[in-house]
C-alpha cells in the first residue's frame, strides 16, 4: 500500500472519461511547456525553445502523466510506482524523439553528450529526473488538478469538444509544417 499518496482516479472510460483525460492532458502538456522553457531559460538564457506545436503545449508531457494517473491507484506498491515513474516517461520520451526524427528528420533534443544515453533521445540522468518529477506530479500536483477539475467541470463539459478539435488541428498543422520542412532541400552554395 502507498499511504503517502492520497490518490483518487475519477476517470471512467466513456464520454465523461474522455473529457477528464483531455483536461489532464491539456494541463500537463501546458505544465510541460512551462517546465521545459523554464529549464531552457535557466540553462541557455532563452525562454522560448522550439516546439512541435505552435501553441504552448508539449504533448509528450501530457501523455506521460495521463498514463501514470490511469495506471497508478491507491493499492499500487511503492516499487511499482517508482518503476512506472521511470519507464513511462522514458519510453514516451524515446518514442517521441525517435518518431520525430524518423518522420520529420529533426531532433528537438539531443542527449548524445550525456552519460548512458540511447540514440540521443533518452539518457539515464534525465530518466532519473522523470522519477522525481512524476512522483511530485502524482503526490502533489495531480490532487490539485483533480480538485480544479471539480470546480471547472460544468464549464469544461461545454468547452472540451472545442479543445479536442484544437489539439487535432494543432497536430494536423504541425505535421504539415514539419513535413514540408523535412522535404525542403538544404540551400546550396552558388559560389562552389
Amino acid at each position: 500500500m502507498i499511504s503517502f499518496l492520497e490518490f483518487t482516479n475519477p476517470v471512467r472510460f466513456n464520454l465523461d472519461g474522455a473529457a477528464v483525460i483531455l483536461f489532464y492532458f491539456m494541463i500537463y502538456a501546458l505544465v510541460g511547456w512551462l517546465l521545459e522553457n523554464s529549464y531552457s531559460y535557466i540553462t541557455k538564457r532563452k525562454f522560448f525553445k522550439s516546439n512541435f506545436f505552435l501553441g504552448p503545449f508539449k504533448p509528450m508531457y501530457g501523455f506521460a502523466p495521463v498514463l501514470l494517473v490511469l495506471l497508478i491507484g491507491p493499492e499500487t506498491k511503492l516499487v511499482v510506482i517508482l518503476l512506472l515513474c521511470f519507464f513511462i516517461p522514458t519510453f514516451i520520451e524515446y518514442l517521441s524523439g525517435a518518431l520525430l526524427q524518423k518522420l520529420f528528420h529533426q531532433q528537438w533534443w539531443d542527449y548524445s553528450d550525456m552519460p548512458l544515453q540511447l540514440h540521443g533521445h533518452i539518457c539515464l540522468p534525465f530518466s532519473l529526473c522523470w522519477i522525481l518529477l512524476s512522483v511530485i506530479c502524482i503526490k502533489w500536483l495531480h490532487p490539485v488538478i483533480t480538485s480544479f477539475y471539480g470546480i471547472v467541470e460544468p464549464l469544461w463539459a461545454w468547452v472540451w469538444p472545442a479543445v479536442g478539435l484544437y489539439f487535432i488541428a494543432e497536430l494536423a498543422l504541425a505535421i504539415r509544417r514539419h513535413s514540408s520542412q523535412a522535404l525542403t532541400p538544404e540551400p546550396t552554395n552558388p559560389i562552389q
